[in-house]
C-alpha cells in the first residue's frame, strides 16, 4: 500500500506541474499582479509570457532572456510574436527595468524582425527589423508605466503590418554587471482584442545635426515640420536628451500662434506626460520643438549620437487619430527656420523646477512609488485649505458607513442601474435600463444609436421605492427610454432624466404620467450646439430658481444651464469662451447641486476629480482630487450636514488592482472622512450615489443591477443586535455547533472579538452575521457547556483530546488508506482536466521561446533596412559634424498614463468611453 501511495503522489505532482504550463505562454493562468518596479534582474522567476485576464483582455510579458552584456554601450534585441493573428490593441505599458541597469528601452513593431528566435546584438551592422520598424514605446530614467486613455490603443496584428514586437535595450555601462548577474529587463503589454475607436501613434521630432560647443552656456536645437496628414490629437509627450539637455519643449504653430503640447526637463524620469490639454493638429499646421543644451564643463564639442557621451534631442508626441485613416508612425527631422523660431515663447528657454518627489524618482527611488505618485499625478490642487467655519460640526472619528445586508427586504427586479435620486419625502427614486444593455455595439463612431430596432424599454424604468424596506411605491417610465442614464427631482417632485441613446433630456410630472412636460435635444441626433446633446449624463436642479444644469457628457465635455421651461441660458467647459479655462472635462458624469452654497459640483469621471462652480456664473470654485479616487470618479452627491459633506464613488482601476469604493469628504477642508464598500458583495461599477436626510446612503451599481444601502456603523450595529436578538429567540431549541463561516456585519468585528469568543448556534444567515458580542448572549441562553473557541474561518472544531484518541482507536487501516487516496485522485483528475482543456483551447505548439541566439553586429535603425526604410546610421553619417561612433545604435525612448479589464471595461454591463478630444471631435460610452 505504501508503494502505491508513493507512486500516486509522484504521478499527481508530475501532472500538476505539467498542467501549470510553465513553458507554455498561452496557458490560461489566473492573472498575477507584479510591481511595476520589481527587480528586473530576478531571472530565476518563471513567468508565463501570456496571461489571459478574460476572453478579450490579456497581458504579454516581453523580457530579455537572462542576458549578460559584454561591453558598454551594448544594444541587445529580442523579438516576440504578436500573440494573435487578428487585430488587437496595446493599451498599457508596464516597464520592468531600472536606470542602474538599462540606459533606455525601445519597443518596435514590424512584420519581419531580424531574428525570430533568441536575442541578438542590434548595435552593429544589423538592425531591429528587416522591414519598416515602427516605434511603439520608449522608456528611460525609471519612468513610470504608460497607460493610454479609454478607447485608444496601438493597433497590432490583423492588417496593421505588425506581427512581431522587438524589444531593444541599451546597456550604457556594464559596470552594473561586474558580478556577472543576468538581466531580464523588459516590459508587460496589456492588450485587448476589442476594437478601439481611436488608434494611437507616435510622432518623433528629432534633431540630426546639432553641435554643442564646449563651454557655451546655451545652445538651442530647433526642429520644425509642416503637418501633412489627417487630424491628430496629441494627448501625451515625452522628452529625451542625454546629460547636457536642460529643457525640451514642443508646440503646434497655427496662424502665428504657438500652442504648447508639452515642456519638461529631460533629466527627470523620461515618461510620457499628459499634454496640458489635448491639442488638435490639422493639415498645414506646423509642429515645432526646441531642445536647450549647455556645453559648460565640456572640453570638446558634443554631437548628436547614440552613446552616453553623445547627445540627442528628441520630442515624442503620442497622439490618436480616427481609426478609419490612422497613421501609426510619423517623424520630423528638419532643422527649424530661424525666422519661425523668433516667435517661440520665452518659456522654451526657462529651466523646469524639480520637485522633491521628482528628484526622488530621478535618483532611482521610483520603484518604491506607485504609478499614482508619478509626476503626472496631482493629489490636490494648489489652493490653500479653507479655514473651518465656527458653526461647522465635525463628524465623530469613529464614523463609518456599513452595508445594510438585509436591504431591500423584497426583491427588486432591475436592469443596469444608471441613476438614483430622492423626492421631497426622502423616498428613493431608481432609474434603470430594464432589458436594454449598453454594450460595444450600441453606438457607431459618430455616437449614433445602433439598436433602435429593439424599440423603447417596455419595463417601468423609474421606480419610487421605500428607503426603509425597499418596497416599490410607484412605477413609471414604460415605453419611453432606450438607454437611461441620470435622474434628479425638483422641488415639486418632477423627474428630470437623461437618455444617452436619444441624446435628450426630459422633465416628467410627479403624477407618473408618461407624457414629458419639457423635452431638450433632438431624438437620436448627437450634436454640440445649444439645441443638441451628445450622450448627456446627468441633471441638477436649483431648488430656488428652478434652473436646470445638464452634464453633456460622453461626447461634448461641458455643462449647460437652462431655465425651468428649457430655455438655453449658458454653458461652460468645452467650446466655451472662458479665458480662465482649466483642464478640460473628460466625461462630466454626475452633478450635485449645493443649495446652501449656490454651487454645482461635477464628477469629472476620466480626470478622477470633483470640480465645483458657482451656479449663477459658472465660475470655478474648487477641485477635490484624492489619490484614493484613482483614475475615475463616477458620481457625486452632497449633504449640508456637518458643514457640508461630499459623497462620491469611484471606478474600478485597470486590471482590477483593487475594488472601487465610496467616499465621504469634508467639503471645506477636503479631508477624507471615510471610505466604504459592501461586506456581502463587491462594487463592480458603482454608477450613482445619493444621501438621505437621516444619513442613509444608496449606491446604484450598473454592473450588478443592484442598489446597496449603507448607514453609519452605529445604526447598523443597533439594527443587527435587534435583529439578532429576535432570531436567537426563534432558534433557542436548535442544536449548538461551531459556525466556521461566520461573517460579521461590521468591518473589523472579528478582529476586535475576544480570542476565546464562544461559537454561535445554528441560525439563518442574518443571525450568523450578528456582532460578536451576541455570541456570548446566545451561548448563555442555551445553558450548555461552553463550546470550543472559534478558530480562523474554515478550520474544523477541535475535539477534546480523550475523545479524539477514542475515535482514532476505532478507525480501520483500510479507511485511513481510502481517505488518503481520495485527495490524490482528485488532484490527478484536476491536472488531467486542465491539461485537456489547455490542449483543446490552444494546442500543444504555441510556445513563445526566448532562447539566447546568435549575435552579430547590427545597425540600430529607426525604420529598418528594407527598401524605403530609413537607416539613421547611414543617414547621419553623411551629415557634417555627426559622430559615427554611436548613432548607428539609435537611442530613443519613455512612459506614463490608462484601460480596463473585462469586468471594468469590456463586459456588456460596462460603460465605454472615448477620450474627449478638443471640440468639435467627441468621445464615447455609458
Amino acid at each position: 500500500m505504501g508503494v502505491l501511495i508513493c507512486s500516486m503522489v509522484a504521478l499527481a505532482l508530475i501532472c500538476q506541474s505539467h498542467s501549470l504550463g510553465a513553458k507554455d505562454p498561452l496557458h490560461r493562468f489566473k492573472r498575477y499582479q507584479e510591481s511595476s518596479y520589481s527587480d528586473p534582474n530576478e531571472c530565476s522567476k518563471t513567468r508565463p509570457a501570456l496571461i489571459l485576464a478574460n476572453p478579450n483582455n490579456f497581458s504579454l510579458d516581453i523580457r530579455m532572456p537572462s542576458v549578460i552584456p559584454t561591453a558598454s554601450e551594448s544594444y541587445l534585441c529580442v523579438a516576440v510574436p504578436v500573440p494573435t493573428g487578428r487585430e488587437s490593441y496595446v493599451v498599457d505599458f508596464v516597464p520592468h527595468a531600472t536606470m542602474d541597469t538599462a540606459h533606455h528601452m525601445l519597443l518596435y513593431g514590424c512584420r519581419e524582425p531580424f531574428s525570430a528566435t533568441g536575442y541578438w546584438d542590434c548595435g552593429g551592422n544589423q538592425g531591429t527589423c528587416e522591414d519598416e520598424a515602427k516605434i511603439i514605446y520608449a522608456w528611460a530614467r525609471n519612468a513610470p508605466p504608460t497607460k493610454l486613455p479609454r478607447d485608444v490603443g496601438f493597433k497590432v496584428g490583423g492588417d496593421s503590418r505588425i506581427t512581431y514586437f522587438v524589444l531593444q535595450i541599451h546597456y550604457g555601462d556594464i559596470a552594473a554587471f561586474q558580478d556577472h548577474h543576468r538581466d531580464c529587463s523588459g516590459l508587460t503589454l496589456r492588450m485587448t482584442s476589442k476594437p478601439q475607436p481611436f488608434v494611437a501613434g507616435m510622432y518623433l521630432m528629432m534633431s540630426v545635426d546639432t553641435v554643442i560647443p564646449p563651454g557655451k552656456k546655451v545652445t538651442n536645437a530647433d526642429i520644425a515640420c509642416t503637418y501633412r496628414s489627417y487630424p491628430m490629437y496629441a494627448f501625451a509627450f515625452r522628452t529625451h536628451t542625454h546629460r547636457l539637455g536642460q529643457v525640451v519643449s514642443g508646440y503646434r504653430v497655427r496662424d502665428g500662434k504657438w500652442t504648447l503640447i508639452g515642456r519638461q526637463s529631460p533629466q527627470l524620469p523620461q515618461a510620457f506626460y499628459p499634454a496640458s490639454s489635448p491639442v488638435e493638429v490639422r493639415y498645414a499646421d506646423k509642429l515645432a520643438a526646441r531642445c536647450v543644451f549647455t556645453g559648460e564643463g565640456k572640453s570638446s564639442a558634443t554631437y548628436i549620437g547614440g552613446t552616453s557621451d553623445d547627445e540627442m534631442c528628441n520630442f515624442y508626441i503620442m497622439y490618436y487619430m480616427d481609426r478609419r485613416h490612422a497613421v501609426p508612425y510619423m517623424n520630423c527631422m528638419e532643422s527649424g527656420d530661424s525666422e519661425l523660431f523668433q516667435g517661440i515663447p520665452k518659456e522654451a528657454n526657462m529651466p523646469v523646477p524639480i520637485s522633491p518627489d521628482m528628484a526622488a524618482m530621478m535618483h532611482g527611488h521610483a520603484h518604491h512609488m506607485g504609478a499614482k505618485s508619478s509626476p503626472m499625478s496631482h493629489s490636490e490642487d494648489s489652493g490653500l485649505l479653507q479655514p473651518k467655519r465656527e458653526e461647522e460640526e465635525v463628524l465623530d472619528q469613529g464614523f463609518h458607513l456599513a452595508e445594510v445586508e438585509d436591504w431591500p427586504e423584497v426583491q427588486l427586479t432591475l436592469g443596469q442601474v444608471s441613476g438614483l435620486a430622492l423626492d421631497s419625502d426622502d423616498n428613493l427614486v431608481i432609474f434603470h435600463r430594464g432589458d436594454h444593455r449598453w454594450g460595444v455595439s450600441s453606438f457607431d463612431s459618430r455616437f449614433e444609436y445602433q439598436q433602435r430596432s429593439l424599440g423603447p424599454i417596455q419595463q417601468s424604468t423609474i421606480l419610487l421605492v421605500d428607503p426603509a424596506k425597499g418596497t416599490v411605491l410607484k412605477a413609471s417610465g414604460r415605453n419611453m427610454f432606450y438607454l437611461p442614464h441620470g435622474i434628479t427631482t425638483d422641488k415639486d417632485n418632477n423627474y428630470w432624466v437623461t437618455d444617452v441613446a436619444l441624446h435628450q433630456v426630459f422633465k416628467l410630472g410627479s403624477d407618473g404620467s408618461d407624457k414629458p412636460q419639457v423635452v431638450l435635444g433632438r431624438p437620436f441626433e448627437p450634436g454640440s450646439d445649444t439645441s443638441h446633446f451628445c450622450q448627456p449624463t446627468d441633471v441638477a436642479v436649483d431648488p430656488l430658481t428652478g434652473n436646470v444644469y445638464v452634464s453633456d457628457g460622453y461626447c461634448n465635455a461641458r455643462i449647460l444651464k437652462f431655465s425651468p421651461e428649457g430655455k438655453y441660458l449658458a454653458h461652460w467647459g468645452a467650446g466655451s469662451a472662458d479665458r480662465r479655462k482649466r483642464v478640460q472635462f473628460r466625461i462630466p458624469h454626475s452633478l450635485a447641486f449645493l443649495p446652501d452654497r449656490r454651487e454645482v459640483c461635477v464628477a469629472d469621471r476620466e480626470n478622477g476629480r470633483i470640480q465645483c462652480f458657482l451656479a449663477d456664473t459658472g465660475e470655478f470654485v474648487k477641485e477635490i482630487k484624492k489619490a484614493e479616487f484613482g483614475d475615475e470618479v463616477f458620481a457625486v452627491s452632497y449633504a449640508p450636514d456637518h458643514g457640508g459633506l461630499i459623497y462620491a464613488v469611484n471606478g474600478a482601476p485597470p486590471y482590477g488592482q483593487s475594488a472601487p469604493r465610496g467616499f465621504v469628504i469634508n467639503y471645506s477642508t477636503k479631508e477624507l472622512l471615510d471610505s466604504f464598500s459592501p461586506d456581502t458583495q463587491e462594487f463592480k461599477m458603482p454608477h450613482d450615489i445619493v444621501v438621505t436626510g437621516d444619513g442613509s446612503v444608496f449606491v446604484g451599481d450598473a454592473a450588478t443591477d443592484a442598489v446597496i444601502k449603507f448607514v453609519s456603523d452605529e445604526k447598523a450595529e443597533h439594527r443587527s443586535v435587534k435583529k439578532g436578538g429576535i432570531e436567537v429567540q426563534e432558534i433557542e431549541e436548535t442544536e449548538t455547533f461551531v459556525q466556521t463561516q461566520l461573517k460579521p456585519l461590521l468591518k473589523g468585528a472579528i478582529q476586535s472579538a475576544p480570542a476565546a469568543a464562544p461559537a454561535v448556534p445554528a441560525a439563518p444567515a442574518a443571525a450568523a452575521a450578528a456582532a460578536p458580542h451576541l455570541q456570548h448572549q446566545v451561548a448563555a441562553s442555551h445553558k450548555t457547556p461552553p463550546p470550543t473557541p472559534l478558530k480562523e474561518e474554515g478550520t474544523a472544531k477541535a475535539k477534546p483530546e480523550g475523545g479524539a484518541r477514542r475515535d482514532a482507536e476505532g478507525v480501520s487501516p483500510a479507511l485511513v488508506t481510502t481517505l488518503l487516496l481520495i485527495p490524490l485522485v482528485v488532484v490527478i483528475a484536476i491536472g488531467v482536466f486542465i491539461r485537456w482543456r489547455k490542449t483543446r483551447m490552444y494546442g500543444d505548439d504555441c510556445e513563445v521561446k526566448l532562447e539566447p541566439g546568435s549575435s552579430g553586429g547590427i545597425l540600430g535603425k529607426l525604420r529598418g533596412k528594407a527598401g524605403g526604410g530609413l537607416n539613421l546610421g547611414n543617414f547621419f553619417a553623411s551629415h557634417k559634424g555627426y559622430s559615427r561612433k554611436g548613432f548607428d545604435r539609435l537611442s530613443t525612448e519613455g512612459s506614463d498614463q490608462e484601460k480596463d479589464d473585462e469586468e471594468a471595461t469590456d463586459s456588456e454591463n460596462e460603460e465605454y468611453s472615448a477620450p474627449p478630444p478638443p471640440p468639435p471631435v467627441p468621445s464615447s460610452s455609458s
